[in-house]
């Protein structure tokens, strides 16, 4: 990544002094009971980052706000569905007949990769991540599958590829790792 220009540097550096502690108070009054004072303060720190890597100019006080809202509230969505998925895993590997805690390590990998196939399903739409989820994780054929929507076999083929790009382009790298 270049380094900005000066005055980019600039005005980034007075965005952030006219808005951090606003954001910090917004994102404290309006998700304080999902987050603690230092999530609110990773949040306020992450949307920043965010035109940092992708910067942006404002007409004013109050386009800029706007931004800084939307961008904090889909971290606010992402941070959600992340714990979500975490919560999940650990309620299932605790349901295992012989529970082994992984190290912080394997736990960190396994947590990465699962919310990496999130976003890659948050990608499809609703048929083809049905058709996936059910050849995967219930091990249906195209055929049971193609009955249980109500569509043709050749459908379901078509959910498959579609799926299919996704992986590939998730295991290329090339999906953007912010979106979601």
């Amino acid at each position: 990544m270049s380094s900005p220009r000066p005055s980019d540097a600039s005005a980034l550096g007075t965005l952030y002094s006219h808005h951090s502690g606003w954001l910090h108070q917004w994102l404290g009054r309006r998700f304080g009971s999902s987050f603690n004072a230092a999530d609110v303060a990773d949040l306020t720190h992450d949307t920043f980052l965010r035109l940092i890597l992708k910067p942006r100019t404002f007409s004013g006080p109050g386009d800029a706000r706007a931004f800084l809202c939307t961008v904090a509230r889909g971290l606010c969505i992402d941070q959600w569905r992340r714990r979500q998925i975490e919560r999940a895993w650990l309620e299932t590997l605790a349901a295992q007949p012989e529970y082994h805690e992984p190290s912080a390590e394997h736990r960190v990998m396994i947590l990465d990769a699962l919310f990496q196939i999130d976003r890659m399903l948050g990608k499809l739409a609703a048929r083809p991540r049905q058709a996936f989820l059910m050849t995967q994780v219930h091990g249906l054929t195209y055929r049971e599958i193609a009955v249980e929507l109500g569509v043709s076999e050749r459908m379901i083929k078509k959910y498959m590829a579609d799926a299919m790009l996704q992986c590939m382009l998730l295991e290329a790298g090339l999906l953007d790792a912010g979106e979601g």
